[in-house]
């Protein structure tokens, strides 16, 4: 089953295009969205999760028409906002049974045998009596993800969902959302670029409501091998490469500026050819040199 997306377009009330003619195929498995905060991947994700409405375009997933038949789609949809409230001193247990039970499982064994295996998945089993308003971040975003696969759903949509989670956390989610995403398609939104490299075999850059690239993450690097070039420079000297090349990035390494500079020919005065990494890649297509 894919997910057809055809010259989707939205504009906001105050002017803002929020999503201008996004055209994208995804198929089951991962697919990571990258882009900056206000290039359009939350207006994608709500449309998609039938939050709001497109002024034009189409989106199919399978045979189900995602704009005009939002029923169809909740039935088979699993959605993990960036941030989602929860009732206070309810445990996990209760409360994803209250859930399951909106989903439509009436009867209550089943719903305990659904609630017992979406909490072991998501290693919240022995946490289960805990009140989810008293869970770490990690064990919330966790706990987000097994809200979204009640109902065994083939569409799942998760939006920013390891900002400000700690390494180990976010190893633990990449995990569950590795094992979804064998079955599924997972869409995952994200500004953190190593998201994407580490979990999805397919993806997209966004900017400005605009597709900048959609392929394998594999195929992003190609467009720029050989042509990144690297150089540790002097705080003082930052200024000056700014204006004289096409800096791509630059971080502190050791308190000194490491930066990276897109050139189609070889650079001397320092710089060694770097080895391609999809942040490279993404800040390219931001500043339009690729």
């Amino acid at each position: 089953m894919d997910l057809q997306i055809k010259n989707l377009s939205k504009q906001y009330s105050n002017g803002v295009i929020a999503l201008d003619n996004v055209s994208l195929t995804i198929s089951t498995g991962m697919f990571g969205l990258l882009g900056p905060n206000g290039a359009g991947k939350s207006s994608l994700m709500r449309t998609l999760a039938t939050l709001q409405d497109a002024d034009s375009g189409s989106v199919t997933l399978g045979d189900i028409d995602v704009l005009n038949d939002k029923e169809s789609v909740r039935k088979v949809l699993g959605y993990l906002p960036q941030e989602f409230g929860v009732y206070p001193r309810t445990s996990a247990m209760d409360l994803l049974d209250h859930l399951a039970l909106l989903k439509g499982f009436n009867h209550s064994g089943e719903r305990r045998e659904i609630v017992n295996r979406l909490l072991n998945k998501t290693n919240l089993y022995e946490h289960r009596k805990k009140a989810v308003s008293s869970f770490s971040g990690g064990m919330r975003q966790r706990f987000g993800i097994a809200q979204s696969l009640i109902g065994s759903p083939k569409l799942v949509i998760v939006d920013e969902p390891t900002a400000g989670l700690d390494p180990g956390e976010r190893n633990r989610f990449y995990n569950i959302l590795s094992e979804i995403g064998e079955n599924v398609i997972v869409i995952l939104s994200t500004h953190i670029v190593q998201d994407v490299r580490e979990l999805c075999t397919q993806m997209a850059i966004m900017n400005d409501g605009k597709v900048l690239f959609s392929g394998k993450p594999d195929d992003a690097l190609l467009q720029i091998k050989g042509k990144v070039w690297e150089k540790r420079v002097e705080k003082a000297e930052l200024a000056e490469y700014q204006k004289g090349y096409n800096i791509v990035s630059n971080k502190l390494v050791s308190g000194k500026p490491l930066i990276h500079v897109f050139s189609e020919s070889s650079l001397n005065h320092g710089f060694i050819q770097a080895e391609e990494t999809l942040e490279d890649v993404f800040f390219a297509k931001l500043n339009e040199l690729i």
